[in-house]
């Protein structure tokens, strides 16, 4: 049996990514976690005639959510309003990762979890913490969904360059998962033409894509079917390499570098960073490797250059929240 637990599951995110999982032949039993109208939205999905069984788990039901989950993605927490950034979501969403994380430690400890809740390059350090307090964590099963930003890549792309096909051309996004840290790696698009202004303006709405939807949205909501689709696409490649053993799935996700020491040994003593995102080859436990970085145009370098101390920033926030809490 394949379960996978969506906690968050009511949300504007959760309710779109459940029906997109609900269509995954790989996925036997679909948990869904809410504090609110979980139950509603299990019912309401179970109608659909896919083979998964879906079950709704409230407030009070989150280790019967979780218990044994192969899978565990985590939409969980408030949104973004108008002149918020991901940063200013901390103080909301790291308690309720926290709270997750330790039901995961407890119930699924060997689950692989998928994480966007924002700020994402925060929120993984704080569930590697919670894992490493009760001893279980394992680097090679921790994801960041950054997928998104590899999403509006090869869409943005496409609207400036219609010879690039936004489905099939899949760009790498290096960095971690807001602002300036989003360092998409355009210069390796087959066939890409950008002038030096086209290429800037596609940069800055990528980072800022999600701002966009947010204005667009006049503070009722943020990002939702878009980081659903996102959500749902790197959660299909990780059922399909740890669950049907397909070889040679890569996807950009924010990990923690301890998954591939070997690999990865060179930037971290360069960088001093313990969590990045980049490509990642997957198999049965996970991460495979961690692929080295693609050449970089000046033009990224000076963007990596600028990502790395925020993403320091981020990081540290996340993993501190842990360290200093004494409630786990």
């Amino acid at each position: 049996m394949v379960k996978v637990t969506i906690c968050g599951a009511a949300g504007g995110i959760g309710q779109p990514l459940a029906l997109l999982l609900k269509q995954s032949e790989l996925i036997t039993h679909l948990a869904l976690y809410d504090v609110v109208n979980a139950l509603g939205v299990a019912a309401d999905l179970s109608h659909i005639n896919t083979r998964s069984n879906v079950t709704g788990h409230g407030k009070e039901d989150m280790d019967e959510a979780l218990k044994n989950a192969h899978t565990v993605v985590i939409p969980a927490g408030v949104p973004r309003k108008p002149g918020m950034t991901r940063d200013d979501l901390f103080k909301i969403n790291a308690g309720i990762v926290r709270d997750l994380a330790a039901g995961i430690a407890k119930n699924c400890p060997e689950a692989h979890v998928l994480i966007i809740s924002n700020p994402v390059n925060s929120t993984v350090p704080i569930v590697c913490e919670v894992l490493k307090k009760h001893g279980v964590f394992n680097p090679k099963k921790v994801f960041g969904i950054s997928t998104l930003d590899v999403v509006r890549s090869s869409r943005f792309a496409f609207e400036i360059n219609n010879a690039i096909d936004p489905q099939s051309t899949r760009v790498t996004v290096i960095g971690g998962h807001s602002g300036v840290t989003i360092v998409p790696v355009l210069s390796q698009i087959p066939g890409q033409t950008f002038t030096k202004e086209q290429l800037e303006a596609l940069t800055h709405r990528i980072q800022y894509g999600g701002d966009e939807v947010v204005k667009a949205k006049d503070g009722a909501g943020s990002a939702t079917l878009s980081m659903a689709h996102a959500g749902a696409r790197f959660t299909n490649v990780i059922l399909q390499a740890t669950v049907a053993g397909k070889a040679g799935l890569i996807e950009s996700t924010f990990v923690n570098l301890e998954a591939d020491p070997e690999s990865t040994a060179g930037f971290r003593a360069k960088t001093h960073l313990d969590y990045f995102a980049q490509d990642v080859e997957f198999g049965r436990e996970g991460v495979s490797k961690i692929l080295p970085l693609p050449t970089l145009s000046d033009y990224e370098q000076l963007l990596l250059g600028a990502a790395i101390p925020e993403l320091k920033v981020n990081i540290i926030k996340g993993a501190a929240f842990i360290t200093d809490d004494a409630k786990i």
